[in-house]
């Protein structure tokens, strides 16, 4: 059965950066990038090139005060979302994001995918341009929830309600129900780094 025509909402560039590092022995968003700066600054430059202002989540105080500076060097970054101490993972920070803009479009990108480039975000974009399914990044083995551009709207911010009353805690659970659409993206930009050895090619 085709999907009812959607029509697109504001874009909302979000960046995910709450997480606490445990596996790469310290604050991966604070890491030096090569192309200057940390890998927070290059992921909000990199979604920022998108010309709307991007949401920061994230429960860093650090981050918090990066982002400020970044402010006011002309790179706009609305109000950042500080996630709460007790942190919900990746589906609560969406049904967050999902909240604070209904109607919107959240292109959600996490901090730790220090190799992915503007025609990557852009392919993405273009297939989540029509329709109310989530247009998800997938690397040819596996689909990549954490970058992907979900359209807020009511039945799916209803949905994912109901879900997390109901105890759901995986965003992957969550996925199972949703209408997808799976963009295939080139994996070497997927590719997370959670150890040290992860991202040798980055120093």
């Amino acid at each position: 059965m085709p999907l009812t025509p959607f029509p697109p909402g504001p874009l909302r560039p979000c960046l995910l950066s709450g997480g606490d590092s445990r596996r790469m022995g310290q604050d991966k968003a604070l890491l030096p990038h090569p192309e200057g700066g940390s890998w927070l600054e290059r992921q909000l430059r990199l979604l920022a090139s998108l010309g709307e202002p991007v949401t920061l989540l994230t429960r860093h105080s650090r981050h918090l005060e990066l982002a400020d500076r970044l402010a006011e060097q002309g790179i706009r970054v609305l109000q950042p979302i500080r996630e709460s101490a007790q942190q919900g993972g990746p589906l609560r920070a969406l049904q967050s994001l999902l909240d604070c803009y209904p109607d919107g479009r959240i292109l959600l990108c996490p901090v730790d995918m220090p190799w992915l480039q503007p025609a990557s975000l852009a392919r993405l974009l273009a297939a989540g341009a029509e329709g109310e399914a989530i247009a998800l990044a997938h690397d040819g083995e596996r689909s990549q929830p954490l970058l992907g551009l979900y359209p807020a709207t009511a039945n799916r911010c209803s949905r994912l309600r109901h879900f997390t009353q109901a105890g759901g805690k995986r965003l992957q659970g969550w996925l199972e129900a949703e209408p997808l659409n799976l963009v295939a993206l080139p994996a070497d930009q997927l590719r997370n780094c959670n150890h040290p050895e992860d991202c040798r090619d980055l120093f």
